[in-house]
C-alpha cells in the first residue's frame, strides 16, 4: 500500500526509519530533486519542521536541570522586552504546551524578513512582546509557532549562544545525529530541495537556503537515521541529555487545558503514543513513538501536500504506523477536496466566459429596466464580492494564515482564489457599467 501512496502522492521522494527491538531500521525512495536522478537515502538531510519544537522543549528542559530556568516562571523574568507588555505574564510552560493565549494566526504572520542578521531572533521576539495574546494566557491551547520564537531567544539569554550552535552543541552532537544541523541562514546543498503542489504536479523550489528567524519552531534539519536516533533517547527512560522524570513529563498532557499536548509533542493517551507533525513550503514530516513499547517511526516528504491533488497525509501515517507495528486506513474526503479545488482552477474561466458573454449581450444588459433589472444586475456584485472575501480571507484564515502565506505553501490554489476572486469583481462590475454608460450617454443625448 506505502507503495501505491508514494506515486499518488506526486512526492519526488521520501525517507523513513523505524525503531523496533532496540535496533534503527530505515530506508527511501525516490530523487532528492524531481529529474535529477539523485535518490534520496536515509542519511539525507530533511527539514523537520515543526518537529523541531520538541529540540527545542528540550533545549529548555536542559535549562530547567541546570538551574537556569524554571518552568511557571514568566517569560519576563527572563526577556526584559516583555516586563511591561500584554504578554508579561505568560510562563514558559505555557509557551511549551501552546497555552499562551497567542493564536495560530499570530504565529504565522508579522515575521521579520528572513536571514536579517544574527539577532534576527532576538529583534521579532521584541516584536512579539508588544503583541495582545488572541486569549488570556493559561485559558485555551491553540498551536502558535509565536510561543517557540520566544522559548528560543530564552535559550540564547540565558545560555549566551545561537540556538543554532546551542543545539547542534548539546543535543545533535551528543546523539551522534552526524547528518543534522540548525538553520542559520546559509545555503546547504546536502539537504532534499522543497517541491510545492503545481496543478496537479510538483513545482522544485530551487534554492536550498534555512530559515535562521523560524529555527526554534521549525529549522532542526535532519536525516531520518538521526532523527530516530533521537527518538531513541527519548523512549529510553535512563537520565541522559535529560532525566527519564523530565521525559516523561514532556511526553504527557500538560494541563487541563492542553489535555493531547505536552511540552512540544502531541500526546494520544488513548492509543499510547506520542507523535509530532511537520510542515515547511515543500516540505511535509511525522514523527511518532509508542514510548511503553520503545517503538517509534519517522517518515520525511520533500513535497508539501495538495488539496486533494498530490496529497501525503496518507503516505506519511501508512509509512509512520507500519513502523510500529500499526494498521492504517486512508482517510475519506479526497473527491470532496478534488471538488474543491477545480472549482477554484474553472472559476475563473466561468468568470472570463461571463465577460464576454456580457459583453457580447450588453444591449440586452442597457434594456433592463425597474426594480427587477436593477436586482439582476447588483445582486451578482454583492454575490461577486462575498466570494472575493471567501478567496481571500475566510478560505486562508481556516488554515491559520493570511493568502499571502497560504501562496508560499499553496501556490496553485491560491492563483485559483484570487483569480476567482478577481474575474467574479471583473464580471460583475462589466455589467453594471455597460448599464449605467448606456443610461449616462442616452441622457447626454435628450439634452
Amino acid at each position: 500500500m506505502a507503495q501505491s501512496l508514494w506515486q499518488r502522492s506526486s512526492a519526488p521522494g521520501v525517507a523513513y526509519a523505524y525503531i523496533e527491538n532496540n535496533e534503527i531500521g530505515a530506508g527511501a525512495h525516490g530523487e532528492v530533486l524531481i529529474g535529477s536522478g539523485e535518490q534520496v537515502t536515509a542519511d539525507t538531510p530533511f527539514p523537520l519542521g515543526s518537529i523541531s519544537k520538541s529540540f527545542t522543549a528540550l533545549a529548555i528542559m536542559q535549562q530547567v536541570e541546570a538551574g537556569q530556568l524554571r518552568l511557571d516562571d514568566a517569560i519576563s523574568t527572563y526577556l526584559p522586552a516583555f516586563a511591561t507588555g500584554p504578554g508579561e505574564t505568560i510562563t514558559l510552560r505555557q509557551l511549551l504546551s501552546h497555552t499562551s493565549g497567542y493564536s495560530t494566526l499570530q504565529g504565522n504572520e508579522n515575521r521579520l524578513s528572513r536571514d536579517m542578521g544574527d539577532d534576527v531572533l532576538q529583534r521579532q521576539v521584541e516584536q512579539i512582546a508588544s503583541w495582545q495574546p488572541a486569549n488570556p494566557p493559561g485559558q485555551s491551547w491553540a498551536y502558535s509557532n509565536a510561543n517557540y520564537l520566544i522559548l528560543g531567544a530564552v535559550i540564547e539569554t540565558v545560555t549566551g549562544r545561537s540556538y543554532a550552535e546551542y543545539i547542534e552543541t548539546e543535543i545533535l552532537d551528543p546523539l551522534g545525529m552526524s547528518r543534522s544541523f540548525v538553520a542559520d541562514g546559509s545555503t546547504r546543498p546536502e539537504m532534499v530541495a522543497a517541491h510545492l503542489p503545481w496543478f496537479g504536479g510538483r513545482w522544485a523550489l530551487s534554492g536550498r537556503e534555512t530559515d535562521r528567524l523560524n529555527a526554534p519552531a521549525g529549522g532542526v534539519i535532519a536525516s531520518a537515521r538521526d532523527v530516530a536516533r533521537y527518538l531513541d533517547m527519548m523512549m529510553n527512560q535512563q537520565d541522559d541529555l535529560i532525566s527519564a522524570e523530565h521525559k516523561a513529563l514532556m511526553m504527557r498532557p500538560a494541563s487541563e487545558v492542553a489535555l493531547f499536548y505536552g511540552l512540544g509533542w502531541y500526546v494520544d493517551t488513548t492509543n499510547q503514543m506520542v507523535s509530532h507533525t511537520g510542515l515547511i513550503p515543500g516540505i511535509e514530516t511525522l514523527a511518532i513513538m509508542q514510548p511503553a513499547e520503545r517503538r517509534a517511526a519517522v517518515v520525511l516528504v520533500n513535497a508539501s501536500g495538495g488539496l486533494g491533488f498530490g496529497e501525503t497525509v496518507d503516505l506519511r501515517y501508512a509509512v509512520a504506523l507500519r513502523g510500529v507495528g500499526m494498521d492504517y486506513s486512508p482517510g475519506g474526503g479526497v473527491w470532496g477536496r478534488k471538488i474543491l479545488t477545480l472549482t477554484f482552477w474553472l472559476l475563473p474561466f466561468l468568470f472570463v466566459s461571463g465577460v464576454v458573454i456580457a459583453w457580447l449581450k450588453r444591449s440586452g444588459l442597457r434594456a433592463k429596466t425597474g426594480l427587477s433589472g436593477l436586482f439582476s444586475l447588483w445582486f451578482p456584485f454583492a454575490i461577486s464580492l462575498a466570494l472575493a472575501w471567501v478567496c481571500l480571507a475566510l478560505l486562508p484564515s481556516l488554515f491559520g494564515v493570511s493568502i499571502a502565506t497560504l501562496a508560499r505553501y499553496q501556490p496553485d490554489w491560491t492563483i485559483g482564489l484570487w483569480a476567482s476572486a478577481a474575474s467574479g469583481l471583473l464580471w460583475a462590475v462589466l455589467r453594471l457599467g455597460v448599464y449605467h454608460t448606456a443610461g449616462q450617454a442616452a441622457e447626454e443625448r435628450s439634452r
